[in-house]
C-alpha cells in the first residue's frame, strides 16, 4: 500500500512538474496541458534510454503520455485527499533533492585525488610498529592451585631452557603449545602490532631483536616463550588496502560539514501556536487592567 500510494505520488509530481512548464516546444498535450520536448527528455535522461534508439524512445513517450493522462484523470476525480498526496509529493521532492544533492557534491569534492592527498599527508595514520614473533604457550586457568601454576611455570622453564640450547624451536612449539593453531606453524603468530596485544607480551617482546628468545611471559592466557623472527619495523599500509576507508572518512565529513552549513544558511522562522500568542495576549490585557 505504502508502495502504491509512493508511486502514485511520483506520478502526480510528474503531472505537476508538467502543467508548471510553459516554455519549451510542446511534443503532445494531456488534459489540455502541454508537455514539452524538454522534459520529455529530462524523462529519459532519468530512465537512460538512449535517445538514438527511435524505437525505444516512441514507445517510452507512449507510456509516459499514458501515465500523465491517468494521473491526471485520477486526480481529477476527487477520491483522494488532496492535502495528503501533496505532502506526499512535497516530502518526496525534498527527499530526492537532498539525495541527489549529495551524491553531486560528494562526487565533485571527494575525488581520487583528494584521497591520494590525505594519504600521502597523513603518514602516521597508515604506519605501525610491528615484530614477527613465534610462541609457545602453556595455558593457565582460574581454577588452578598455586601448586599447579608453579608446576606449570617449571614446564615453561623447561621448555626455555630447550630452545635456548638450540634445539628445534618449530618442534617444541608442536610438542607443547596449547595454541592449536600456531602450533601447526612453528609457533608463528606473524606481524603483532604494538599495542595492539597484551601489555606484557608487547612490552617486552618489542624491546627484543631478531632471533632473542624469552623467558616465560606470564600474561592474561598462560605462560609464553617467545622466539624474535624479525625485529621490530614500522610498516607503511599500502594505499590500495586503505583508499576504500579513506573515501568513506572523506566522504562522511564533507557530508557532515556541508549539512551543518546548510542548515545554519536555512531560514527558519517558527511560530508560536495560535492558543499560546492568545493567552500571552490575555496575560498582558490582564496586566494592564490591574
Amino acid at each position: 500500500m505504502q508502495y502504491q500510494r509512493l508511486a502514485l505520488a511520483t506520478s502526480l509530481l510528474a503531472v505537476m512538474l508538467v502543467g508548471c512548464d510553459s516554455s519549451g516546444e510542446s511534443i503532445a498535450k494531456v488534459n489540455g496541458k502541454s508537455v514539452t520536448q524538454e522534459r520529455f527528455d529530462a524523462y529519459l535522461k532519468f530512465k537512460r534510454v538512449p535517445t538514438q534508439n527511435n524505437q525505444w524512445v516512441s514507445r517510452e513517450l507512449d507510456e509516459y503520455l499514458e501515465r500523465e493522462g491517468l494521473a491526471g484523470q485520477i486526480e481529477e476525480q476527487g477520491l483522494l485527499p488532496v492535502e495528503q498526496i501533496e505532502t506526499e509529493v512535497a516530502e518526496f521532492r525534498k527527499q530526492m533533492l537532498i539525495s541527489r544533492y549529495f551524491e553531486e557534491f560528494l562526487r565533485e569534492r571527494v575525488t581520487d585525488e583528494a584521497v591520494r592527498n590525505f594519504y600521502a599527508t597523513n603518514p602516521d595514520q597508515f604506519q605501525a610498529k610491528k615484530i614477527h614473533v613465534a610462541h609457545i604457550l602453556l595455558r593457565t586457568n582460574q581454577a588452578m592451585s598455586e601448586a599447579e601454576r608453579q608446576a606449570l611455570l617449571t614446564k615453561a622453564q623447561e621448555v626455555y631452557s630447550r630452545a635456548n640450547s638450540q634445539e628445534d624451536f618449530a618442534a617444541l612449539a608442536e610438542e607443547y603449545s596449547e595454541d592449536q593453531l600456531s602450533a601447526k606453524q612453528a609457533g608463528n603468530l606473524g606481524w603483532l602490532q604494538e599495542g595492539a596485544i597484551d601489555p606484557t607480551f608487547s612490552n617486552k617482546v618489542f624491546a627484543m631483536k631478531a632471533g632473542e628468545l624469552s623467558e616465560p611471559l606470564v600474561t592474561p592466557f598462560g605462560f609464553h616463550v617467545v622466539k624474535v623472527i624479525e625485529g621490530p619495523q614500522v610498516i607503511k599500509q599500502p594505499f590500495e588496502a586503505v583508499s576504500g576507508d579513506i573515501r568513506y572518512r572523506l566522504r562522511q565529513e564533507a557530508k557532515q560539514a556541508e549539512l551543518d552549513r546548510l542548515k545554519q544558511a536555512a531560514k527558519i522562522e517558527r511560530k508560536a501556536p495560535a492558543e499560546t500568542e492568545e493567552a500571552a495576549a490575555q496575560s498582558e490585557d490582564d496586566h494592564a487592567a490591574s
